[in-house]
């Protein structure tokens, strides 16, 4: 198993568990049968929207390396500073404003 389909699981799994939580608490006003299947019911949703979050997280990162290559943008370097070395920019410092 990759380290990113552990780190997937584990994202899916946490939010199914908060999702089993909050359907037992929720369940429970209809006593401990409410809880348990409120607690099942919670499980399954959690995991339900765990899968699409980590879905649309991947679909994002996907895209933005996409982006990021098509603009020439590497290692966070959007900031339209020089990486290519010490050069000056074309249009030199700008100029403090005359009082």
């Amino acid at each position: 198993m990759t380290n990113e389909k552990a780190h997937q699981l584990t994202r899916e799994a946490e939010i199914g568990a908060s999702g089993a939580m909050a359907g037992a608490v929720i369940g429970a006003v209809a006593g401990p049968p409410g809880a348990i299947v409120g607690a099942v019911v919670g499980a399954a949703m959690g995991a339900i929207a765990g899968f699409a979050i980590d879905r649309e997280m991947t679909e994002k990162e996907a895209t933005d390396a996409a982006l990021d290559a098509e603009i020439g943008a590497y290692s966070g370097a959007s900031s339209g500073a020089s990486s290519a070395g010490g050069e000056e920019p074309a249009e030199g410092p700008i100029p403090p404003p005359s009082s």
